[in-house]
């Protein structure tokens, strides 16, 4: 290819790259649906840095506070990094493909995979760690490639602080070094295990993830506690419907793209060189179905290396004649089933008009937990009514203030049943002045009843019954834990999920008992 050629290849990389980061850019302004349940909490832990929190490594939080100090908290600048990240994502698939040997159209349709592919498109627009993750993936397989074409032992040096990043970001980062020392074990790569390079790229990765370790030996290893106790919550899932949900999640049309490019590093004579990006898909796909409690998109960031050499191979089979034009209208079609399944994928439409448009697609809501859902799928549920809840506890906090039961003195939390909704009353609540959230719930535990504790609670999502039946006594009672008690106000969101509907919000004036005896007793980390 001449170097004006590849200028222009690099122009419309860059140009598809750009196109994915003003989708999300523009579906952030629009602001169909509002916050995800996660990024709440993403931002309540902005507001306490440290080392690691029950259930992530702190890099992608520390990003966050970043963004928060450099462009607010509006919908679009708090999810700026992560449609930033996915255009990267989109951009490197193609210089994989460079460097597998492809030409422009290879290179172009393997970014337009990574572009369209509807899981992740959704991964890409909220802030969580998995954009961040898809990224350093690609950014891993693109090293692994330019070492296997120059043998530099220098990249090892990029790879390992690569993964060390990775890990600070996600621990299931640890997979993908998993299938990378299986990968060079497997192949004839297996002799680069006698020279330095990959075991000063393991010491890169285990230096800079060590702050992170050292804080999980502090807290007593609570991410573990919290991966054992979060299984519980996810449905099981087997090897057929585990492939299945990533044929369906990847776009179906483009399930032949990816399997062929696997098929080609494992099984292809000219893809045996780069064989162990094969290895890692396959190690990390059967110890997720090993496993049995996962979800879907734990495999994702695996599936831009599998894009890009399944763009190689169908580049290099319909190269001239009639398949030149046949894989024309195979890209018209991708891109055409892509447009039909994003509003699936990302909050593009008004609620009223997605129930309508998801219906017409024949889709049901559905969830990988074992809750109920909605009218609403889990993804979109999670983005809709936390308004309506911080204004039902507003009002309830505006009453209980001025109420003839109470002196209007005293230290106020609002106790919640999990970090959504604690996050929810500590970022929208500021407006009203609401007190602070304190929950049992992962990191929330963790920060503790509040230092001074609080003396007067509003009450949500959590029954007496069951802060009783957490401490071993007063079951069925409340009397034991208020001097005085009542219900002041219900939740009422439509669109939410159902376990966050139509729940009792109490007052509990006058705590008879102290919340740091009882803290202990009302964690819960899944």
């Amino acid at each position: 290819m001449s170097t004006e050629s590849e200028k222009r290849t690099l122009i419309l990389l860059i140009s598809l790259a750009s196109a994915k980061f003003l989708i999300h850019f523009g579906i952030n302004i629009t602001g169909a649906y509002g916050f995800f349940r996660d990024e709440f909490y993403y931002i309540a832990g902005s507001d306490h840095l440290a080392f690691g929190y029950v259930d992530y490594p702190p890099l992608s939080i520390l990003l966050l506070k970043i963004s928060r100090i450099l462009f607010g908290d509006s919908l679009v600048a708090i999810r700026l990094f992560p449609a930033l990240a996915g255009a990267l994502t989109v951009f490197l698939t193609g210089r994989i493909v460079k460097e597998l040997g492809g030409g422009r159209f290879a290179q172009l349709f393997a970014a337009l995979c990574v572009l369209l592919a509807p899981l992740h498109l959704a991964l890409g627009s909220y802030y969580s760690m998995n954009a961040l993750d898809l990224l350093v993936w690609t950014l891993a397989a693109l090293i692994l490639v330019k070492w296997i074409n120059r043998r530099d032992p220098r990249l090892w040096l990029w790879l390992g602080m690569v993964l060390g990043l990775g890990l600070q970001n996600k621990i299931s980062v640890l997979w993908l070094g998993l299938g990378i020392t299986v990968g060079l074990l497997l192949t004839e790569n297996r002799r680069t295990l006698l020279t330095p390079g990959p075991w000063l790229a393991a010491g890169i990765a285990s230096l800079i993830f060590l702050p992170h370790i050292i804080w999980q030996v502090s807290n007593g290893w609570p991410t573990l506690e919290f991966m054992s106790d979060a299984a519980g919550k996810m449905a099981e899932v087997t090897f057929l419907r585990y492939l299945g949900s990533q044929i369906l999640e990847m776009n179906p049309l483009l399930f032949p793209v990816w399997f062929t490019g696997l098929v080609w590093y494992l099984f292809a004579a000219k893809g045996k060189q780069y064989r162990m990006l094969g290895i890692i898909y396959v190690v990390v796909f059967a110890l997720l179905v090993i496993s049995g409690n996962v979800r879907t998109y734990y495999l994702a960031p695996a599936y831009p290396m599998l894009f890009a050499s399944g763009a190689l191979l169908l580049e290099k089979v319909s190269g001239t004649g009639l398949l030149r034009w046949a894989r024309l209208a195979f890209v018209v079609l991708v891109l055409q089933v892509g447009i039909v399944a994003a509003p699936m994928a990302v909050p593009l439409l008004p609620v009223e008009k997605f129930i309508e448009y998801s219906a017409a697609m024949g889709t049901k809501p559905k969830t990988e937990e074992k809750h109920q859902t909605g009218i609403l799928p889990q993804f979109f549920a999670d983005m809709n009514g936390w308004e309506e809840i911080v204004d039902t506890v507003a009002e309830v906090y505006k009453n209980v203030r001025g109420d003839v039961r109470s002196d209007g003195s005293g230290r106020w939390a609002v106790f919640t049943g999990n970090y959504g909704v604690a996050g929810a009353v500590d970022f929208l609540g500021k407006k009203y002045g609401l007190p602070p959230a304190i929950s049992g719930h992962n990191n929330y535990w963790l920060w503790g009843p509040g230092d001074p504790p609080p003396e007067n609670l509003i009450i949500l999502g959590v029954s007496f019954e069951s802060i009783g039946e957490s401490i071993g006594e007063g079951i069925g009672e409340n009397n034991w834990l208020c001097e005085e008690t009542w219900q002041a106000g219900t939740t009422d969101c439509t669109y939410c999920m159902p376990y966050e509907d139509n729940n009792p919000i109490f007052v509990c004036k006058g705590l008879q008992v102290d919340p740091d005896t009882i803290w202990p007793e009302l964690k819960h980390f899944d």
